[in-house]
């Protein structure tokens, strides 16, 4: 015969009901709207799933009732974002800097051309060249 033994789980297994006040789960989204904790912390710290806490912001934070929307977002989006930014930065003042440069050279060369008397700088043509002064038009023979 079978024994009840075999069908009560064991109190490791069970999984115990709680019950958080509303003015727990109110602390709670305050301090995610505050940047306090974030939501990933909230769930871990209190064994609580991702979406409970989610329901929670939903009914009790005051954004929502003043239809304010936030915007939650990863910090390690956030921290990409920034060194994108910062790279973007760095970029702009290299160019900035190589332009200062070609600037300085371009007139550097024109005052060598106007105090020696002679073209440095190379002008292009219009005309297309095959490098020996002239077009020469080839035919074939037979």
């Amino acid at each position: 015969m079978a024994t009840l033994e075999k069908y009560h789980k064991s109190e490791s297994t069970l999984r115990i009901n709680r019950y958080f006040s509303e003015d727990f789960k109110r602390k709670k989204v305050r301090e995610v709207e505050s940047r306090v904790t974030t939501i990933r912390e909230l769930s871990r710290e209190y064994s609580v799933s991702e979406t409970a806490i989610y329901k929670w912001i939903y009914k009790y934070s005051g954004m929502r009732k003043k239809g304010i929307k936030m915007v939650v977002e990863a910090k390690s989006d956030t921290r990409k974002i920034q060194q994108l930014k910062e790279m973007l930065n760095e970029a702009e003042t290299a160019v900035g800097q190589k332009q200062i440069m070609i600037d300085f050279l371009e007139k550097m060369i024109e005052l060598a051309e106007q105090e020696y008397g002679v073209e440095i700088k190379k002008k292009f043509s219009l005309g297309r060249s095959n490098g020996f002064g002239s077009i020469v038009k080839r035919t074939r023979s037979k």
